[in-house]
């Protein structure tokens, strides 16, 4: 086990540092006090992270779980680690190796105890400070304190495009997409918050369209994040003759991490692929297609799932009763939305599943239900569309809405555009109440939260006052905000 380990980390150090060699001392590296019985240090290559651990007897290192595969050994003293269901004793000398997403939790049996832990890939949330598992008491804000008054979100950035759907760098830099409804010639911009200014990203380059090759944005509404520091970009493809697309880029390397294609047989005519979830513990993406492409009118929307490892597409639950809009209209401003005399009815939108991947939470945009289902139903290929269809749950019930995100407590946060608001449905009673409102949210579209901060963060989009539904003449215009509010619970990462 010993030499498994130390060739496994020699491996993984050697591809990590391939482009500057790093000589270090695990003495010399600089610790941080965990807690009163627990002291670590670390350092960080490309691809891995080393975590140098002193214990004294008695230190837990609480149940958590992370996407990063673990290689601990113990160089002194033993630890009694729980993982799978099971206890372990590892003593000096030994060493245990954790898959991804497993929870587990080591508590220290001896003095002075010593772990060097390998994390593949680099543990983004130790580098960007916002790993709180330690803590014996969390950040999060109970559901029952909140007083039920209806509150109002704090104003955080004003930008010169519409702004759709919001994700974040490890540090908390909030990378946005500029909403396709308006064409925009920058499709992903990183917005900076010391100079209040936005440049496109990654680059100007991923933002050109040109006939030469596809690497570009096309059409962007979803983006999202994952435990990696991967920023995953949706490309519906709309604009350009291009094959829609998921792009992936590690703000780590700076560098395209992986591109995966939709392929027309996870795709119709009137697809739209508007939202997506990022799930590392089952190695999909899943996404949500309004079905209102090319004047759909949402009556073929859909699920579609992509595997990360294979690249390999499903599309489920077409035109089922989860997916499809019903026939309720948006009315903003007592005016109702209509392209060409025909009500706008909007297909499945708004999607997040809970902290631990086990709930797939979605709805139509225009609907008057939230719907879930169990992610391992959706992912297993021997249940068919129909059982599939049965196994939907109704949740709860919701007004239109756009975004969805979610808290550790499990209370959902949608986007209202009818009201200027944000709602929550609370996961004690499935309740749905009107959580903050303004004036000026006009067009609430994604809802994101920010583990750096504890914030979730929405846009304000002006959708309603676009060319399609005024008559030919847009009435947009700047600035367009984003605003930010705290949930009531710890908001769930990366959703």
């Amino acid at each position: 086990m010993k030499n498994l380990l130390f060739t496994s980390c020699m491996m993984f150090m050697l591809q990590a540092t391939a482009q500057e060699v790093q000589h270090f001392s695990l003495k010399d590296l600089p610790a941080k006090k965990v807690n009163a019985l627990l002291t670590r240090s670390t350092l960080s290559g490309e691809s891995g992270t080393i975590g140098y651990f002193t214990y004294q007897k008695g230190a837990v290192v609480p149940t958590h779980q992370h996407p990063n595969e673990q290689y601990s050994l113990i160089t002194k003293g033993s630890v009694r680690v729980s993982v799978g269901g099971k206890e372990i004793i590892v003593k000096a000398g030994e060493g245990i190796i954790i898959p991804p997403n497993v929870p587990h939790s080591f508590t220290a049996l001896e003095d002075g105890t010593l772990d060097i832990d390998f994390f593949a890939p680099s543990r983004m949330d130790w580098l960007a400070g916002t790993d709180n598992y330690y803590a014996s008491t969390g950040a999060k804000q109970e559901s029952n304190k909140w007083n039920g008054k209806v509150g109002k979100p704090e104003l955080y950035a004003t930008v010169s495009g519409a702004v759709g759907n919001i994700t974040f760098t490890p540090q908390g830099e909030l990378v946005y997409s500029n909403h396709p409804f308006f064409n925009p010639e920058i499709r992903v911009m990183k917005y900076d918050a010391k100079s209040k200014r936005s440049s496109p990203f990654p680059n100007l380059d991923w933002n050109t369209p040109r006939s030469t090759d596809d690497h570009y944005f096309s059409s962007v509404l979803g983006i999202r994040n994952d435990a990696n520091g991967i920023i995953w970009v949706l490309d519906m493809g709309q604009r350009n003759n291009i094959t829609p697309k998921i792009v992936g880029w590690n703000t780590r390397t700076d560098k395209l991490e992986r591109i995966y294609y939709l392929p027309a047989s996870s795709l119709v005519k009137e697809s739209q692929p508007n939202d997506m979830v990022v799930d590392l513990k089952h190695g999909v993406f899943v996404i949500a297609d309004e079905g209102i492409g090319y004047g759909g009118d949402g009556s073929k929307a859909a699920l579609i799932v992509v595997d990360m490892k294979t690249g390999s597409t499903r599309r489920l639950l077409e035109g089922t009763h989860s997916t499809r809009p019903e026939n309720i209209p948006l009315v903003i401003g007592e005016k109702g939305l209509k392209i060409k005399d025909r009500d706008l009815l909007v297909g499945c939108d708004g999607i997040t599943a809970d902290a631990n991947f086990d709930w797939l939470y979605y709805a139509p945009l225009n609907g008057s239900k939230v719907y879930r289902v169990q992610i391992t139903d959706l992912l297993d290929t021997r249940i068919s569309g129909n059982e599939l269809d049965k196994r939907v749950e109704t949740y709860s019930s919701k007004p239109n809405n756009g975004g969805l995100s979610i808290d550790l407590d499990g209370n959902l946060y949608l986007t209202a555009m009818e009201t200027n608001s944000v709602s929550v449905i609370l996961a004690k009673d499935r309740s749905v109440h009107q959580l903050v409102a303004d004036s000026k949210l006009l067009w609430p579209d994604g809802v994101s939260y920010n583990a750096a901060d504890g914030y979730m963060y929405v846009s304000a989009a002006q959708v309603h006052l676009g060319a399609t539904f005024n008559g030919g003449t847009n009435k947009a215009k700047a600035p367009y905000y984003i605003y930010r509010f705290k949930p009531l619970a710890a908001g769930a990462p990366f959703k």
